[in-house]
């Protein structure tokens, strides 16, 4: 089966979804970081950060959706989806989209600014876990996820 033609999908308007997912996020308690899983180029599912107000460590919103989906579609499926999120995946949502095997990762702000911004550790990027799996493209309107950074309180 071919793959689908990501790059024609509608980048802005995903990308700029995740985005308001994660002011979402923010808005309510959580940090700022949302995803949007996207089929055919139309959204099929949503999540945003809810580490805090679901009181769960693993509920970033791409670890969320990885294993959503894996419960309602087929391996055929996710390798047809694209998921957009609003920061690149930190190495646990990457491993749970590599089981997933979406066809592509398009991300906004990439893991190393994400480490200037809350003065964490960096850690191993999601590209190099995808590897082989799942195309990892990024950053995309990069200025609009870093605003979205900027206006939390890291």
């Amino acid at each position: 089966m071919p793959r689908p033609e990501f790059d024609s999908f509608d980048h802005p308007s995903h990308m700029r979804a995740a985005f308001d997912l994660a002011r979402e996020a923010a808005a309510r308690g959580d940090e700022p970081f949302g995803s949007v899983l996207v089929r055919d180029d139309t959204v099929v599912m949503t999540e945003s950060n809810r580490i805090n107000t679901a009181a769960d460590c693993r509920r970033h919103p791409e670890l969320h959706l990885a294993y959503r989906a894996c419960r309602e579609y087929d391996p055929e499926e996710r390798a047809e989806m694209a998921m957009y999120t609003s920061t690149e995946p930190c190495p646990m949502c990457a491993g749970g989209m590599r089981t997933a095997g979406f066809g592509r990762v398009v991300y906004g702000v990439g893991g190393e600014e994400v480490v200037a911004f809350t003065g964490r550790e960096p850690t191993v990027r999601s590209a190099a876990i995808l590897d082989g799996v799942t195309d990892v493209v990024g950053p995309v309107l990069n200025d609009e996820g870093r605003a979205v950074h900027r206006a939390f309180d890291w």
